[in-house]
């Protein structure tokens, strides 16, 4: 039990911080989560050298998109379909898995890009090769993830919840870009 009680005071202090400044709260929790992703996924590929042009990528693409933007959504969606609609959870899926979530990819991919650097247009041939890959396997492994999701995990929750999934997810991106980029480099 002893060592519980410094638990139970870091999520005390992190669910005070979500309830008192949710945007900030989410970001910085994305920002870290994307991070740890990326250096997972690094570290899962091998790599000597670490990519930091990468980390800082994901880093602050967290930190500036990827909680806000989730959080404006989910708040969005709960205005747009209350819980008094008929049938809301599926609703709320239909929403996000087939509007959101495409812009949301396409997104993630080119800005990411260019947050490491890369033109405008090599962002974009980046984007065309990999949008499908990542936007179909999104639908195929996630959608069941997303339900449970809205069904089950209180509003103030959703965006945590994604981010948490989102650690894997990132884990799974980075991977698919970095063999993509090793592809073309071997041409």
């Amino acid at each position: 039990m002893v060592l519980s009680k410094p638990i139970f005071n870091a999520l005390g202090f992190y669910f005070e911080q979500l309830f008192n400044h949710p945007i900030r709260t989410k970001a910085i929790t994305c920002c870290v989560i994307a991070t740890a992703g990326n250096f997972t996924s690094q570290c899962i590929a091998g790599n000597k050298v670490l990519n930091h042009n990468s980390l800082l990528a994901y880093g602050v693409f967290g930190l500036l998109f990827g909680g806000t933007i989730p959080h404006y959504f989910y708040t969005w969606l709960e205005n747009v379909v209350p819980e008094e609609a008929a049938f809301p959870v599926l609703k709320k899926l239909f929403f996000e898995r087939l509007i959101y979530s495409p812009l949301y990819q396409a997104f993630t991919l080119y800005v990411l890009a260019r947050l490491e650097g890369k033109s405008h247009n090599a962002a974009v041939k980046q984007l065309q090769s990999l949008y499908w890959l990542v936007l179909s396997s999104s639908w195929k492994y996630l959608t069941i993830i997303h339900l449970l999701n809205l069904s089950v995990v209180p509003p103030m929750l959703r965006v945590v919840i994604v981010n948490l999934v989102g650690f894997f997810w990132t884990v799974y991106i980075a991977n698919k870009r970095r063999q993509q980029q090793a592809k073309r480099d071997n041409k």
